[in-house]
């Protein structure tokens, strides 16, 4: 089914959504996203009453749950122009299956999903489709190798992969490399990974398998994560390759940018 079609942003406000795991574990990431939104020129803003998109709910199959945190969702962000956020996975929540959780019986409640499809971007899509920025006219301090994961969510549900390879292309010092089967799931798949845990680590250990193969320093991806599955089982293996969000990577080549 066909996403609901969206406006330019181009000069709107971004209402930064972070995400659980960003917030929780990875807050610099989500300040890595402000950081090169505001190099661009982007005005941001954060509603701090923000909690989760209700996905773990919904793929349980808790739809009357899903459909309260979604509600809660719709508070929040009501008076958003437009929204950015750094997970390909969320993205879809909001964009894919939020105009489902609803029907026109709801009222408003079906008027704000639709609306949130609306007005909701990926970091990587948001920069390229959305503002057609691919080259960010900046430089990493010193000479790196990347490859990209395509996280599922993103990959399957939105159709990502293409933009977040022209941002790293465009950066100055770093070479982008091939991932084999970049597009294959790490294994993780949030509640995949705690209900079937050994299938789970055999997707890891594949997809590990290729990681440690690629002629890349670092791996990329849109997705933390999937950015955790994989790390766990680098580490856990004593491998010497990581895996960064994008927009991390980016921020690296900001003057002064974080490490």
């Amino acid at each position: 089914m066909a996403l609901p079609a969206r406006e330019s942003p181009v000069g709107k406000r971004a209402s930064l959504f972070v995400t659980c795991i960003v917030d929780m574990i990875y807050p610099g990431t989500g300040m890595s996203v402000v950081d090169i939104l505001e190099h661009v020129g982007v005005e941001v803003d954060f509603p701090p009453e923000q909690t989760c998109c209700a996905q773990p709910a919904f793929n349980s199959g808790y739809r009357d749950e899903s459909r309260t945190v979604a509600k809660h969702f719709f508070r929040v962000f009501k008076d958003a122009e437009l929204i950015v956020t750094p997970s390909g996975s969320c993205a879809a929540m909001l964009r894919h299956e939020y105009p489902h959780l609803f029907t026109p019986a709801d009222g408003d409640a079906y008027e704000q999903a639709q609306r949130i499809a609306s007005i909701t971007w990926e970091f990587s899509e948001f920069m390229v489709d959305g503002l057609a920025i691919a080259n960010l006219d900046l430089k990493l301090p010193e000479k790196q190798s990347f490859a990209i994961h395509d996280a599922c969510h993103g990959l399957r549900g939105l159709g990502l992969g293409a933009a977040a390879r022209e941002l790293i292309a465009h950066l100055g010092n770093a070479e982008l490399a091939e991932l084999n089967e970049c597009e294959v799931c790490c294994g993780f798949g949030g509640l995949f990974s705690v209900k079937m845990p050994e299938l789970s680590n055999a997707m890891l250990q594949n997809k590990v398998k290729n990681i440690n193969a690629a002629d890349a320093d670092t791996i990329v991806t849109g997705d933390v994560s999937c950015l955790t599955q994989m790390n766990g089982g680098l580490s856990r293996g004593k491998s010497a390759k990581r895996v960064l969000h994008l927009a991390d990577v980016l921020a690296q080549a900001l003057p002064g940018g974080r490490s």
